[in-house]
């Protein structure tokens, strides 16, 4: 989607980025709050998410959650917020005509919850009932095992349920005042911006003071064993490993493991999900990174039958040493940049897509990247690039996680292909 993006400080001090689609019919703003989980107590743990249901509800002009909500979508517009271990966000996205009204809610929203106690009660209800669903998504439940294994800021979802009791009504009301300033804020707004708009956002009024808060120095533990969840009604095995560079990766790294990435899995065709699925050995594969401050990741997961799994990871491993050998052919190259430079405009084609492909890196470390050059930035790699980053990102700390109805042995076996694939 065509653009511009330029990041604005305001008259009131918020900070953000526009990312102006001239004549574009939807506008989408997100409001950032470095918020998160990871600056509260453990036994407070679920205050931030509690927060975060009762942020888009009862407010200064509106008495209760539903007449908040009945006026915001009255028109069609879309509203959702999220908690992170890093963040809490609020989101909108409404039809060009109605933004100024939309905006202004958010806006209203945001500066003067009331935090009813009826409220308090029923979101309490919801979260918890968040929390259990959750748990039944077996991929989650080891992604926050690993995390917590690790030493970074994660707590399981079952945990969290027993956490809940913990957290009152003055603990929600606190942590909003503590983050929620002017200057711990960040914004992006996609769309046919105009000066209304910009003029709405820099007449938020917030009580904090509080600047921006530092996201914390998490440093991976070493594992020298896997970390296994035991569930007995659970067939297949689900299994992540995840590797980290031993510091941050640049532009051309980071785009190197996309390719990386693309190469692996991202296509019924690729180097190791297109020869697993040739050979009928699992039905999906998923790969990724992720940065972190201080520390690159990349991550590979998949669900496997017993029967398959010694076949999948003995295959994983012959894929992997050939790719950080330089074993990538230049068709194979080819083909990644041309999936990914398609995928790329697909994911961009809305302005609500287009924010997304902002707002992550801006909000953790205040830069971003025009995407415009995302075209020439991937056919710019080279298989070498790929060939060093890998390399580099089995160098460091790595983990490796388990769930299913999984005996000692077949844990042990398996950690030891592991070794073999990164090693």
């Amino acid at each position: 989607m065509k653009h511009t993006v330029k990041e604005h400080t305001l008259k009131n001090g918020l900070k953000g980025l526009v990312l102006h689609v001239p004549e574009a019919p939807v506008i989408s703003i997100e409001f950032s709050f470095r918020a998160g989980e990871f600056l509260l107590d453990r036994n407070k743990w679920e205050t931030a998410h509690v927060m975060e249901h009762l942020m888009l509800g009862a407010n200064g002009s509106f008495k209760t959650a539903r007449a908040f909500q009945a006026e915001l979508e009255k028109n069609g517009a879309y509203s959702n917020a999220s908690t992170s271990a890093y963040d809490v966000n609020y989101e909108v996205e409404c039809a060009a005509f109605e933004a100024d009204r939309v905006i202004k809610l958010l806006i209203g929203a945001i500066e003067s919850p009331i935090f009813k106690p009826s409220e308090f009660k029923a979101e309490f209800g919801n979260v918890s009932e968040e929390l259990v669903g959750r748990s039944n998504n077996h991929f989650r439940t080891l992604n926050l095992a690993l995390r917590t294994a690790l030493g970074f800021y994660s707590v399981p979802d079952q945990e969290r349920v027993e956490l809940m009791k913990n957290v009152s009504l003055e603990d929600v009301k606190e942590h909003y005042a503590q983050t929620h300033s002017i200057s711990n804020a960040r914004f992006v707004i996609a769309g046919d911006v105009k000066p209304s708009h910009i003029k709405l956002l820099e007449s938020m009024k917030l009580p904090g003071t509080t600047e921006r808060i530092s996201l914390p120095d998490e440093k991976p533990k070493v594992l020298n064993t896997p970390v296994t969840i035991l569930r007995k009604d659970v067939p297949n095995i689900y299994f992540y490993i995840d590797s980290y560079a031993p510091r941050l990766l640049n532009q051309t790294e980071k785009d190197a493991l996309s390719v990386a990435s693309t190469l692996l899995t991202e296509t019924l065709h690729s180097k190791l999900l297109g020869a697993a699925r040739e050979k009928g050995l699992v039905y999906a594969m998923g790969s990724g990174q992720q940065q972190i401050k201080g520390y690159s990741s990349f991550w590979l997961g998949a669900q496997v039958s017993k029967k398959n799994a010694v076949k999948l990871f003995d295959l994983t491993r012959d894929v992997f040493q050939g790719m950080k050998q330089g074993g990538i052919t230049a068709e194979e190259l080819d083909s990644a940049k041309q999936y990914m430079k398609g995928r790329h405009a697909r994911s961009a084609q809305t302005v609500t897509g287009l924010l997304g492909k902002y707002s992550h890196e801006y909000y953790q470390t205040d830069e971003y990247i025009d995407e415009a050059s995302f075209q020439d930035r991937i056919e710019s790699v080279t298989a070498k690039d790929v060939c060093d980053v890998l390399n580099l990102t089995c160098s460091g700390e790595w983990a490796f996680g388990l769930l299913g109805d999984i005996s000692d042995t077949t844990s042990s076996l398996l950690y030891d292909k592991v070794v073999s694939v990164l090693h």
